[in-house]
């Protein structure tokens, strides 16, 4: 698989998404340690469906997150909801492999994806939402610099238990100050 350089970092690089990377993302999605991170645990992902998503949203700011010692795919991030008058946005990102997650890449691939939004698409407030039970993912947001802004209360049902989505955002000169 062929992988471009557009943001690096030490440990990853964030690159363009490769179509032909569909089957693997699918395989992810339909995981429950993924998707259940992801809110999207009630919902089948094909592969048709993942080659159509990746299409049309290759050239946006969504990127494969690859390990740089060996150009191994490890996830995904992205920007979406961009509101360039509000200079804000809203970000995501998931780590595919159970083995390739707590070692610090999704930490990395976030910072190194701020720092370009803030440095070059021009954003002052980035937020990201997270499900209360993923305390992992917290504690990554928090370490980057992420500040909790309020609560939607029991909002998520997964697996016979609600739980609360927790918004957390960042502005350009708390990250740049870090």
């Amino acid at each position: 698989m062929k992988y471009f350089k557009k943001i690096i970092g030490t440990k990853v690089y964030l690159s363009p998404m490769n179509v032909e990377d569909a089957e693997t993302y699918v395989g992810w999605l339909n995981d429950f340690q993924v998707s259940d991170g992801l809110g999207s645990s009630a919902r089948v992902i094909s592969l048709e469906s993942e080659k159509d998503w990746i299409k049309s949203n290759s050239a946006t700011y969504q990127f494969a997150i690859i390990r740089m010692e060996d150009d191994t795919l490890l996830g995904n991030c992205g920007v979406q909801a961009i509101d360039q008058i509000r200079q804000c946005a809203e970000v995501g990102l998931f780590i595919g492999e159970k083995e390739n997650r707590n070692k610090g890449y999704g930490t990395e691939a976030l910072s190194i994806l701020l720092e370009y939004v803030f440095k070059y698409v021009n954003l002052n407030n980035v937020m990201l939402k997270v499900y209360s039970f993923n305390e992992i993912a917290i504690h990554c947001y928090q370490k980057i610099g992420f500040k909790e802004i309020g609560r939607r209360r029991q909002s998520y049902y997964m697996n016979g238990q609600f739980y609360d989505e927790v918004f957390m955002d960042i502005l350009k000169d708390e990250y740049i100050k870090r």
